[in-house]
């Protein structure tokens, strides 16, 4: 997420912010434990990717979900944003090809035409957001959306036993052991979108789908 240059560089301190890329891409394989692949390739599935679309995948990390994309619409594209350089870097190194492509860029201040995407999709990435952002995060992505186009937000579903959100916390920090990912569909809403059923793609990504109506 912020402006999007394919050569522009965020502040250092932009909120949000990841800049141990390649650590965060060993440690991302190693927490999926092997289902890496079938957990994501379920989001690509959920959203009904197909060939010939165009998706754009905000804060798409090192860019393991964008490349799903990809391989799912063969004829089309997928963009990938995000607003830590390193991340970028990183998914260009490991995964740019002939319809896969990365920009850096805030997801609150796409640099990306009107209605120029079939699907959007974001995982693990909205509680990166800083949340007096969330709102206008959600409007962008309704703007870059073609009418009739959908939207697919995963995000983090905290445990709800004690001993395990203690654990979360610790780990990972007090954003992902608090992450009120039941107020993605509500903020979807708000941005417009028509709003559909909720889902799991595993034991911790909630999933909220919702369409932009034509």
């Amino acid at each position: 997420m912020h402006k999007a240059h394919s050569h522009g560089k965020p502040p250092g301190d932009a909120p949000g912010a990841i800049h141990q890329a390649r650590a965060y891409e060993l440690l991302s394989a190693l927490a999926f434990t092997g289902s890496r692949r079938r957990i994501f390739g379920r989001l690509v599935t959920l959203a009904k990717v197909s060939a010939g679309d165009e998706v754009l995948d905000v804060g798409c990390g090192p860019g393991y979900l964008t490349s799903l994309a990809a391989q799912a619409a063969p004829d089309g594209r997928a963009v990938g944003v995000d607003v830590s350089e390193p991340m970028v870097e990183e998914a260009r190194r490991k995964r740019a090809g002939a319809n896969c492509s990365f920009l850096v860029g805030k997801a609150e201040a796409l640099d990306l035409p009107d209605a120029s995407f079939d699907v959007v999709l974001s995982s693990l990435a909205i509680h990166h957001i800083p949340e007096d952002a969330r709102a206008k995060a959600f409007a962008e992505m309704f703007r870059v959306l073609r009418p009739g186009g959908r939207v697919l937000i995963a995000d983090f579903q905290p445990p709800k036993g004690l001993l395990a959100r203690h654990l979360v916390g610790a780990t990972a920090g007090e954003t992902m052991r608090d992450n009120p990912v039941e107020r993605i569909a509500p903020m979807l809403g708000d941005a417009a979108f028509r709003v559909g059923p909720t889902a799991r793609a595993s034991w911790f990504l909630h999933c909220v789908r919702a369409d932009k109506p034509l």
